[in-house]
Order: structure tokens, then C-alpha cells, then sequence
């Protein structure tokens, strides 16, 4: 799963507010009318587009009615004591998060470095003054997060029941305006007005001819580190909670990382700074045991980021789509070159879908060129022993087959569908994250040949026993 915090600038979960709240807009309406919290009449009024989420009027609606929801919530009884129960479990993050969300719905929304200079630099007065002015918001947001968590503790236990695990994703940034930030800005390079310094983002690669210029604020490695890594383990912590296992997003950044200019206008220029290493995961080891991580190891894999990956024996990622075109690291994305302690992907939410990438044409708007895309098209279907016909089940095919201890295919490939499902496109700002799984696109025509192949290639566990 992508992450599963509440969105933020550009409605970009990897751009959330907080890492370690729940996301409002994921809460389900249904379970708080079977509590009595809400009239079944309120869940009607409005028709979402089917295709596309619309922000824009999606959460202001489900807003609405958590508020009513809220409203209705009793003053006693069993509904409350599990609330005070959440809060007082979730006292690490919970009680800065409330007052930020309170805090930003106060100020028109604006980003909190635009706040007055007390609340910005969190001086005590000012907050305890806050907290009892805005007590009832700040009361109304831990109750979505109560409700957030109470609902994804059913999800899984239903999930594990179905011997089904869930896998999560932690960013190694986090966003500038956000609770994480805002509490803890002495762990990140912040200039005086608490803006950052410095940004990150990677040089020009696959993705983008400018590169990416994420423009999240850098942290301070050698404090977190006198801490014990604190935050990092409390924010693992806290994801281990939700998920089985968790994929660390540019697991490259732990070895180095790419510092830009705040005000560059593109990633094409910075420079790579060292990062916290083995240090931060012998922390996290020592803290919470078992990693059950997975290295996003995409990008300029030099030696070092391999021994620091395997160091600590987390398996790194293929890509399938990356294994036909000419990169030198290419060869590395084939199939047959693989490790068994790999997970691999026919593509992530960051490609276009299977069927968008091979029939695109190439050229101007794109990161590849037309010969370059004919020579990678060419390369695949020699390699898949394919007529392109399906191409993404061709693809399927082979990464269930490879020797990867995990394979994981995104629901768009499953499904077919072209570039107009696709969730994201690197360096763009508009238009992302917006694609929506319809409910019954997933037939049992779908189900019966995935799990076909499944079985065939030993993936299944009972084609293993």
C-alpha cells in the first residue's frame, strides 16, 4: 500500500501531515451508523466520479459527517472509554498532531512556518493557550484518528484471518508542513523563520530529465543519532503497528543523499551528503527487533548502498519494466539475474501502468525517445516470447515465475488499463494519486488466471506443501 497518512500538498501521500495519523478520508462512513453515531441518510446526497477520486469534494463530505458523527459521540459509556483508551495509548504523537490540524484549520489552512512567532517556534504559553481555545477541534481530530485506527485494527484482523498480510510504506522524508516538523524542528535544518535550509530530491534519472526536486526539509542526522534515533524508531514503531511489513522508500538516501538549493528551481544541481548508515538500523534493530523491511534500492545502487542493504539482509527491489531499456544497470531488472531475497514489481506507482509503458511512442513529453522506446519494446517481447497482445499478464507471468521471494503486481496491470490509470508521475504537480479502484472490476475471470498462475510457479502455499 502506498502510505496511509493524511494526504497533504498536492493530495500526495508520500507529502502527508503527519506520520504517524491515519488519513480522515479512508475512514469508512457505514460502521458509524451501525454505532448509532450517524443517520444512514447522511451517507446519500452525492455521486463521486467512478474513475477518479475528486478531492475537492470528497473530503469536504466525509468531513460533514465525522463531524456529526462526533457530535453524536456520548459524553459516556463504551464509545468514549475506548477513545480515552486511544488517547492515552497514542500520547506520543496524538496530542502535537490534534493541535497542529486545530492550529492549520484556524489559520485559513496556511503552512505553519506562516503562523505567529510563538505558536510557530511552540513557545508554552502560547500552546497551552491554544489548547484550551481550540479544545473542541482538537478534540474532534483525535476522535478521527480513534476511528481511523478502529477501523484498520478490523481490516486486519480480518486480513490476518484470511491469511492475508499487509505491507506498508514509510518515505525516508517527511513534508515540511506537517505535525512531524512543526513538533520536532530542531531535527531538521530549518532557517530561522523555520523554513528549510536545504531539500531534497535525486538528480536527473529515469523518471524526469531535471530530476525530482521533492522539496522536503533535510534532517539532522547527528541529532537523532545522540537520541537514539527516538523519532525513527517510535515512527517504525508506530507503522508496525498497521502493517506485517513495510517498503522504506529511497532506501538510497541512508547511505547518501542528494541536498539541494531551497530555492533551485530544479534537482538538477545539489549534492550528495552522507547519511546515518548502520547506525539508524542497528537502532531500530535493537529497539523493535526483526526488521521486516524492504530496501527501495532504485536509482544509483553503488557498492556501498548494496552493503548496507545486505548487511542487514533486507531484500532489495526489481523493477520489470526497467529490465529492456539501455541503462547499464538494466541487466540487473531481467528475471533470470535475480535474487531470491528480492521483491519484484512489473511496475510501481511511480510507472506508468504495463500497457500505458509498452505502447507509449516516446519523444518530447516523454524520458525516453522513440527509437529509444522501439528498442525496449522490441527487447521485451524477445525476451517474454510475447506478441504484446497481453502484454501486462506476459509480464505477470514473469514475475511470478522468477526465483524473487516476493512478487507484486499493481491492480491497474491486473486490470489491463492503459496510462489513464496511472497513479503518478514523477516531477509533476497536478493530476496524481487520483486514480480509483472501481468495486467488482477484479471478476473471477481475473481471480481464476491469477491464481492459476500463482499455483503453477509455487506461489500459492498450499501448491507448497
Amino acid at each position: 500500500m502506498l502510505p496511509v497518512g493524511p494526504v497533504g500538498y498536492g493530495n500526495s501521500p508520500y507529502s502527508a501531515q503527519s506520520s504517524f495519523a491515519g488519513n480522515p478520508t479512508l475512514i469508512a462512513l457505514e460502521p458509524l451508523v451501525e454505532e448509532g453515531l450517524l443517520e444512514a441518510s447522511a451517507l446519500g446526497g452525492r455521486i463521486f466520479p467512478e474513475r477518479r477520486v475528486d478531492f475537492g469534494a470528497v473530503v469536504p463530505f466525509r468531513e460533514e459527517r465525522l463531524r456529526m458523527a462526533f457530535a453524536a459521540l456520548p459524553a459516556r459509556g463504551k464509545p468514549r472509554s475506548r477513545l480515552d483508551a486511544f488517547k492515552d495509548e497514542s500520547r506520543g504523537w496524538l496530542p502535537d498532531f490534534a493541535l497542529f490540524r486545530a492550529l492549520k484549520r484556524a489559520h485559513g489552512e496556511t503552512a505553519w512556518a506562516q503562523w505567529e512567532p510563538d505558536l510557530k517556534r511552540r513557545r508554552r504559553p502560547a500552546l497551552e493557550t491554544a489548547r484550551k481555545e481550540l479544545a473542541a477541534e482538537i478534540a474532534f481530530h483525535e476522535f478521527e484518528q480513534y476511528e481511523f485506527a478502529r477501523q484498520w485494527r478490523a481490516l486486519r484482523k480480518h486480513c490476518r484471518s484470511l491469511g492475508i498480510a499487509l505491507m506498508g510504506d514509510i518515505p525516508i522524508f517527511v513534508a515540511h508542513d506537517s505535525a512531524d516538523v512543526w513538533a520536532n524542528q530542531e531535527l531538521f535544518h530549518l532557517d530561522e523563520d523555520g523554513m528549510p535550509a536545504v531539500v531534497a530530491g535525486v538528480p536527473p534519472d529515469y523518471f524526469s530529465k531535471t530530476g525530482q526536486l521533492w522539496g522536503n526539509p533535510l534532517y539532522r542526522w547527528p541529532r537523532l543519532k545522540k537520541s537514539g534515533y527516538a523519532w525513527w524508531v517510535a515512527r517504525v514503531g508506530a507503522t508496525l503497528e498497521r502493517f506485517d511489513a513495510i517498503r522504506l522508500d529511497h532506501f538510497i538516501g541512508f547511505h547518501r543523499y542528494w541536498e539541494i538549493a531551497r530555492d533551485s528551481p530544479t534537482a538538477e544541481r545539489g549534492r550528495y551528503v552522507r547519511g546515518p548508515g548502520a547506525s539508524i538500523f542497528r537502532a531500530l534493530r535493537k529497539a523493535l527487533g526483526a526488521l521486516p523491511l524492504v530496501a527501495e534500492d532504485l536509482g544509483v545502487v553503488t557498492p556501498e548502498v548494496k552493503a548496507l542493504r545486505d548487511r542487514f539482509h533486507l531484500p532489495g527491489i526489481r523493477l520489470l519494466q526497467f529490465a529492456f531499456g539501455d541503462d547499464p544497470c538494466a541487466p540487473d531488472f531481467l528475471p533470470h539475474n535475480y535474487p531470491r531475497r528480492c521483491v519484484v514489481y512489473t511496475g510501481t506507482h511511480d510507472n506508468d501502468t504495463t500497457v500505458g509503458w509498452f505502447n507509449e511512442r516516446g519523444g518530447a513529453e516523454s524520458t525516453r525517445s522513440q527509437t529509444q522506446v522501439e528498442r525496449e519494446r522490441d527487447a521485451a517481447l524477445a525476451y517474454l516470447g510475447s506478441d504484446g497482445t497481453e502484454i501486462h499478464w506476459d509480464m505477470i507471468r514473469m514475475v511470478l515465475l522468477s526465483v524473487a521471494d516476493l512478487a507484486i503486481v499493481p491492480v491497474q496491470d491486473l486490470l489491463g488499463l492503459g496510462t489513464e490509470a496511472r497513479m503518478n508521475r514523477p516531477g509533476t504537480l497536478e493530476g496524481n494519486w487520483e486514480w480509483r479502484f472501481a468495486s467488482g472490476a477484479l471478476d473471477e475471470r481475473i481471480g481464476a488466471r491469477l491464481g492459476e498462475l500463482t499455483r503453477t510457479y509455487g506461489r500459492w502455499p498450499e501448491a507448497t506443501e
